[in-house]
């Protein structure tokens, strides 16, 4: 029987012929956005960045910046073209080495077509060779008198730099920037060597971050600055800062080591190879932010004395949102909900407020109609950044507290970051989290607190 079917299907292949080999579907573009629902153009699809390498030289009389950018980065599909985000005029572009088609398309798409398709699992690189005028359009790119600043979320890296700029894709930088002898520049992570000559005239200031960092987290300060440099710390002051300002901001800035072997204690090792902050010109910059290793800090926060919360709170961050950073937008509360209530705890451990008391002020101080309660917490909507996050984010934890007994939360502050270090992570994975450390079912609870429009019970 077995013979006469081997016959038998015999038979039918040569009658039918020779089964033609399946055919490779053929290279598809990469998506323009990573796929946000928040912002459906932010990011890119089809690859994976590693590393980027930020060659600049910046003018500070004109801003006038050019360089390159080389982005090492691992396709992800058979790519036939990708996006990169990106704003400033290009030059040129190279794939492999090989000279790319580019185009421009909407607000900051910059379309690259490599000369051959990549194949999923290729390691590219790519090169962009560009310049202009960053401040001559409006975003992250604040121009100051001596220099400028680059800092700003939810993006900042398109005015500066190209890249795949959200923070779902983090990868590893090297910043380097040439500028006319005595001027200063900051950025992230270690300084590697001292500034270098570069030309007559101009000196190169290299930068290495040694862990993951999301786009937005890189900055850039240049101009006139005093650095104070320890063992792992660097610490910046503008020269331009009034006297009253400088001390404000001495007072504050300066207490970061202490501030954050306190949050280590709370959180987990400090997840970086270098601390410390950047106070930038007054009004250069409009708001503080956690950029990695670094937090950049605008001057409003000194303008009433010394301001250590604002110091807690950017250090936090470098655990909740840094380390951990979000994986969609929608997510924002993870960042600053801890980041707030790190301030709530400082409260308490310097014998100010405890964290009870501020809750109960903030639980009782917002009628039942206003947005605190109103707005989800969970999906709060374009613009993310918006005042009722940082009052119902450390209000939530706070609630958590309260329902899961100290010794579970503190398990949980801690290990949110441990269990997602240098990665992302999501609203869903920490709930999880909260339910396996606590061993009880949080599900209505988060429910309330992060996705009810209406004000929750008093948590007991």
């Amino acid at each position: 029987m077995r013979r006469m079917a081997a016959v038998l299907s015999a038979v039918v292949m040569v009658l039918a012929g020779p089964v033609a080999p399946a055919q490779a579907a053929p290279p598809q573009p990469g998506a323009a956005g990573i796929g946000d629902s928040y912002y459906p153009d932010y990011g890119n699809g089809g690859y994976d960045v590693e590393h980027y390498d930020i060659r600049l030289r910046y003018q500070p009389a004109t801003d006038e910046l050019s360089g390159s950018t080389t982005i090492k980065a691992r396709a992800t599909q058979d790519l036939s073209r990708f996006d990169l985000d990106f704003r400033l005029g290009v030059k040129s572009v190279t794939v492999d080495g090989r000279a790319a088609r580019f185009a421009r398309s909407g607000d900051h798409e910059l379309v690259v077509t490599p000369a051959r398709p990549l194949r999923r699992g290729h390691t590219m690189t790519v090169r962009v060779a560009y310049s202009g005028i960053p401040s001559s359009t409006t975003g992250a790119w604040f121009r100051t008198p001596d220099g400028a600043v680059a800092a700003g979320e939810p993006e900042a890296a398109w005015w500066w730099f190209p890249a795949n700029d959200h923070p779902a894709d983090k990868a590893r930088f090297d910043i380097s920037v040439a500028v006319p002898t005595g001027v200063e520049v900051l950025s992230n992570g270690t300084l590697p060597h001292p500034p270098s000559p570069d030309g007559p005239g101009w000196t190169r200031w290299s930068w290495h971050s040694a862990h993951p960092m999301a786009t937005y987290l890189a900055f850039l300060a240049i101009g006139q600055y005093d650095i104070e440099r320890t063992r792992n710390s660097i610490i910046a002051y503008s020269q331009l800062l009034t006297p009253e300002l400088e001390a404000a901001a001495r007072a504050s800035v300066g207490r970061t080591a202490e501030i954050v072997a306190w949050e280590s204690s709370l959180f987990g090792p400090y997840p970086f190879e270098s601390q410390g902050g950047v106070v930038t010109p007054p009004d250069a910059l409009p708001y503080s932010l956690e950029t990695q290793t670094r937090p950049t800090y605008g001057t409003s926060h000194f303008r009433r004395g010394p301001n250590p919360n604002v110091v807690v709170h950017e250090n936090a961050h470098q655990w909740f949102g840094d380390s951990v950073s979000l994986t969609r937008w929608q997510d924002i509360w993870l960042n600053e909900a801890f980041a707030v209530y790190a301030e709530w705890l400082w409260s308490e451990h310097t014998g100010d407020a405890p964290a009870q008391q501020l809750f109960d002020e903030y639980y009782d101080g917002f009628p039942d109609d206003d947005t605190v309660w109103t707005l989800p917490l969970g999906d709060p909507g374009v613009p993310v950044i918006t005042p009722e996050i940082y009052f119902r984010g450390p209000m939530t934890l706070q609630a958590l507290r309260v329902t899961v007994g100290d010794p579970a939360f503190f398990k949980i502050l801690r290990a949110w970051p441990a269990e997602h270090r240098y990665g992302n992570g999501t609203t869903a994975q920490f709930v999880a989290l909260a339910e396996r450390l606590s061993g009880r079912d949080l599900g209505p609870f988060f429910q309330a607190w992060l996705y009810t429009p209406s004000k929750p019970a008093r948590p007991s």
